[in-house]
């Protein structure tokens, strides 16, 4: 029998622990694992914290060097695919072409530009990649004022870490605080107090409509006639899907690649995961596109399963985290900005838990600075049971009991 090759497009995190996942599955086969970026995978949530702070060195890889020679896996950095032949079941790179009978796509996501006039002058950058991160530390240490453009979560934790590095920060939004569109002002509410507690000036409510300077960036004009004085800035508006080698080679394609539960696409025997993938969710009963650390890392495991015949639906309840100043917080489930929101705990000190409800059931918890409760906050999530508001917020009752009666 001929051996058999899958080949991961995609050097990220999901693509890497898909091949981990192939060998410790028992797959023998060829994997071949490609690239764009030169670095070997890893992964991007330090990028914006620890690693752009320059504290956590370069250890921000999936493997060590060794791993992939070690295990079998043919990695090929800096080396962009630039097609697909489904019918053939190829995947060409420049002249060369490479066989596959399974293909994974871990292409991720790219950040959304901001296309406005004065949007080419130097010293406008956006973060993604190490390099990214390389090169807004370097221009830190020379800038006078920096701003930073958006109040998501990379904004956010770009905006601390720079902060912590002891330079001048003034962050634009376009809502009142940070992350309000995804936790609501009550805890959106928490993190503009930190900002502004550690010396970062917010300008909210409105938005950028241009730049001014000359060969590099002076100022960001905005949408209520501000100029607000920088030599950097840093845009952090959201990241678009890496789908345009999806779109070639003629697979389903809406906000992501579309695949099934199972994470494959619309040609059988090709999937995707990670920020790319736009997946059907066994537990919400629509497509979720998850952009998160935890969601590339498991997925990619999952696809390699799923790639080996192996049928298993992904259905992990959404998981984050992050980290800005003294605030260390894990989101898990996935709730809207209006949903009811019941806390638990120390909001004065920074240590609750923060649940939100919709018609009485639990659809997220984000706990800050409480430890090892995630996984009960998961199974509350999983479960939908019926949650009374009054019991969910009062310490004294552990949350055994709510998951006694789920």
């Amino acid at each position: 029998m001929a051996t058999k090759t899958h080949v991961i497009v995609g050097a990220s995190l999901a693509g890497a622990s898909a091949a981990a996942a192939l060998r410790k599955e028992g797959f023998d086969g060829r994997i071949v694992l490609i690239g764009e970026e030169r670095e070997r995978p890893y992964e991007r949530p330090e990028l914006s914290k620890g690693y752009l702070r320059g504290e956590a060195g370069k250890d921000v890889f999936v493997h060590p060097e060794s791993f992939y020679e070690e295990h079998g896996v043919e990695l090929l950095t800096g080396t962009p695919v630039s097609e697909l032949d489904v019918t053939k079941r190829q995947a060409r790179l420049g002249d060369d072409r490479i066989g596959f009978d399974r293909l994974l796509l871990a292409t991720g996501a790219t950040p959304r530009r901001l296309v406005v006039p004065g949007s080419d002058l130097d010293g406008i950058v956006t973060l993604r990649t190490i390099d990214d991160a390389d090169r807004i530390r370097e221009q830190a240490a020379a800038a006078d004022r920096i701003a930073v453009i958006g109040g998501g979560w990379i904004g956010s934790e770009v905006a601390a870490s720079l902060r912590q590095l002891g330079h001048d920060v003034t962050m634009l939004l376009p809502t009142q605080n940070p992350l309000e569109h995804v936790l609501g002002a009550e805890v959106g509410g928490m993190y503009r107090q930190a900002h502004e507690e550690h010396g970062v000036r917010i300008v909210a409510g409105t938005t950028a409509t241009g730049f001014e300077g000359g060969a590099r960036v002076a100022a960001v004009r905005t949408a209520d006639g501000r100029a607000i004085p920088a030599d950097l800035v840093v845009v952090g508006i959201g990241a678009a899907p890496r789908v345009e080698l999806a779109e070639r080679a003629g697979l389903a394609v809406d906000n992501g690649v579309l695949v099934d539960e199972r994470l494959e696409t619309s040609v059988p025997g090709i999937f995707a995961a990670g920020d790319v993938a736009n997946a059907v969710h066994p537990h919400y009963g629509r497509r979720l596109r998850i952009e998160h650390w935890d969601n590339a890392k498991r997925q990619g495991r999952a696809a390699a399963a799923n790639m080996l015949g192996q049928a298993k639906p992904y259905d992990r309840i959404p998981y984050f985290y992050s980290d800005q100043y003294d605030i260390g917080m894990e989101y898990t489930g996935l709730a809207s900005a209006d949903d009811q929101v019941v806390f638990r705990g120390d909001r004065e000190r920074r240590e609750f838990i923060a649940f939100w409800l919709r018609d009485g059931r639990v659809m997220a918890g984000m706990n800050v600075n409480v430890w090892e409760v995630a996984r009960a906050i998961e199974r509350l999530v999983a479960s939908g049971v019926r949650a009374d508001a009054t019991r969910l917020a009062d310490v004294r009752r552990p949350l055994e009991e709510l998951l006694q009666a789920a």
